[in-house]
Parts: C-alpha cells; structure tokens; sequence
C-alpha cells in the first residue's frame, strides 16, 4: 500500500459537556434520528481522545467543525476553541454556529471572526420530507433571509460548510453561483440517501451541479449516514465517483470524530480512504489527505 501522507483533518468535534449545552447528546437517546442513538458519544471529547483515535496517522492540524451546541453557546465554543488553539496548537481552523436566517446573524458573525482561529461559518440545513432525516422542519434555505445572511459571510471573508441533502443541491448550487467569492465546503460526501425514490440519481443529479462550480468542495466522510453497517467495497465507488466529481483538487477525506465512531473507528473509516486511492498517486494523496484542507481552510500549515 502506498505511504501515508501527512494528514489535516477537517472535520473533527471536540466537546466538553460540562462546560456548554449540547442538545442532541442529552438524553433521553432515540434512534428515530439521522444518526440513530448517539448515547454511546455523549460523552466528553476533548483534544487528547481525537488525538488517542487518530495515533497511526500523521495528524499536522485539524479543523473544528461547530459540535452543535446550544445555539446561545455558538460565541462561547469559539472561544473555548481558540484558548484551546493558542495552548495546543489545535485547533488550526474553526467553523462556528451562526443561523443564516436569523436577524441578528451580522452581530454574530462580527465577534465570531474577531478569534483569530475561525474561518468558517456552519448552519446544518438538511431537510427532507421524512421528519426522521430531517434536521429541521422546513428548508430554511429556500427563505430570503437565509438567502441574505448567506450572501454576508463574504463581508467577513468567512467560508460555508455545508451539509443538506441531495435534494437541496441544485436549489442550492444556484444561490452558490450569485456568491463566486465564498468559499463553500460540502460536508459528509453529500450524504446520499440510497434508499430514496430515484436517490442515488437525485445525488448525481446534485452533486454535478455544486461540482460545476469552482468555489465548491467537498468532505469526504460519514459512510454511516448511507449505510449501516458499511464497507470498503460498498464505499468504494462512493467516495471515487465523488473524487471524479470534484477532482482531487477539491475533495478531502475527513473523520467527522467522534460522530463518525457511531458507524466504525478511526482506522475503519481511514483505511478504508487509504485502500480506496491506493493507486493515486502521491501528489493526488497528499492534497486529498491534507493538501486541500489546508489550502482551502487557508490554515497555513506546513506538510
């Protein structure tokens, strides 16, 4: 198998339970939910355990995806991630909580960005007609305020991380398209829906319309949320096709830890990427294992 490459993770969640309100790891835990239970991960995460799972990989930097706190903790994650940031070292990029539709959000993403770590802005907009995928209860994205706090974040020079469903994706790409300047960032390999009417279709259909835009990439991780269990060889021509899509210039492999623990470890997930693009070749494997994050999150690492 080839060599490793340096690796920068960017998409990793860090938490401490005790020192800010996350709503979806208190419990009572159900399994009517994207995820199924995650009581196994309600638990706390700190830098060290990221590290302790990620040991066989050369890990130069990772980037702090927002954890999905209590919307009124956004600002304080922020700044316990960058204390965290200029102790450690880690982590090298965050992407705060701000709800683009909410009136308010200019205030936000204002003090977000006075912490020099953050590059990114994250609102989790998945909606689909079955409430138990959906993340909220209509597509906030269709909205003109949504619409609106989109079009600020390049008033901050702030990227979107995106994560929706393959349904959402050619409404999407079109607003995308009027913003050439910021930086969007597709999260979990667009996670489609397999078992959908026309899904893998409506993912192709989708993803061909963001890939067709040059300021959109993509995160290649949560092989759970469309399957479960799941293996190398059903993921294989997931993650290629996703790769051929986008090109090896804007696609990254990323853990999405500790969620991502719920559907295999660390290794599981990484050798998997690893055996998947055995047969790229060096350049290719290094921009997908850490060259693109780290130029596309501007993190200023060196490899």
């Amino acid at each position: 198998m080839s060599q490793r490459p340096p690796l920068v993770d960017p998409h990793v969640h860090l938490w401490d339970l005790a020192h800010i309100r996350y709503p979806w790891l208190t419990g009572p835990f159900d399994t009517d939910n994207p995820n199924g239970s995650v009581e196994r991960i309600a638990v706390d995460y700190p830098l060290d355990a990221y590290l302790a799972d990620a040991q066989q990989w050369d890990v130069r930097g990772i980037v702090h995806i927002d954890a999905g706190a209590d919307p009124a903790d956004a600002l304080r994650e922020t700044q316990w991630l960058q204390a965290m940031a200029d102790a450690r070292g880690m982590p090298s990029g965050i992407v705060a909580f701000a709800a683009l539709d909410d009136p308010q959000v200019e205030t936000l993403l204002s003090a977000h960005v006075e912490h020099a770590n953050v590059r990114g802005i994250r609102h989790i907009i998945n909606w689909h007609p079955d409430s138990a995928r959906s993340y909220s209860s209509a597509d906030v994205t269709t909205s003109s305020a949504w619409m609106r706090g989109f079009g600020l974040l390049k008033k901050f020079g702030l990227s979107f991380d995106l994560q929706a469903y393959p349904g959402q994706f050619v409404h999407l790409a079109e607003l995308i398209a009027k913003h050439p300047d910021t930086q969007v960032i597709l999260n979990h390999t667009g996670m489609a829906i397999p078992g959908d009417a026309d899904g893998w279709e409506t993912w192709r259909r989708g993803m061909a319309a963001l890939a067709a835009l040059p300021n959109v990439a993509v995160k290649i991780s949560g092989m759970g949320f469309t399957w479960r269990p799941w293996d190398v060889d059903q993921a294989r021509a997931y993650v290629l096709e996703t790769i051929e899509l986008f090109g090896t210039d804007r696609a990254m492999f990323a853990s999405n830890f500790p969620t991502d623990k719920l559907f295999g470890s660390f290794d599981t997930h990484f050798d998997a990427y690893d055996a998947i693009t055995a047969n790229f070749g060096a350049e290719e494997r290094a921009a997908l294992f850490g060259g693109n994050a780290n130029r596309i999150y501007r993190l200023g690492l060196t490899l």
